[in-house]
């Protein structure tokens, strides 16, 4: 799985940091970050829920 960030999309709400911390960060710059591209197997269920969850749809994975 490889995560994609639209950030022109992104609105920094945190939602998927909630979702999946290991994978998305909000710091205190109010940006978000993508702290993996390949998650390891175990997250990427939450992954997908993050992708479900992003009100603004800037999230978007590529299945291996």
């Amino acid at each position: 799985m490889k995560v994609n960030v639209d950030y022109d999309l992104c609105e920094s709400n945190a939602i998927c940091m909630s979702i999946a911390p290991e994978v998305f960060e909000v710091r205190d710059d109010d940006l978000l970050y993508l702290l993996t591209e390949h998650p390891d197997p175990s997250q990427h269920d939450a992954v997908r829920l993050a992708v479900e969850r992003c009100p603004r749809q800037a999230i978007s994975i590529e299945e291996d």
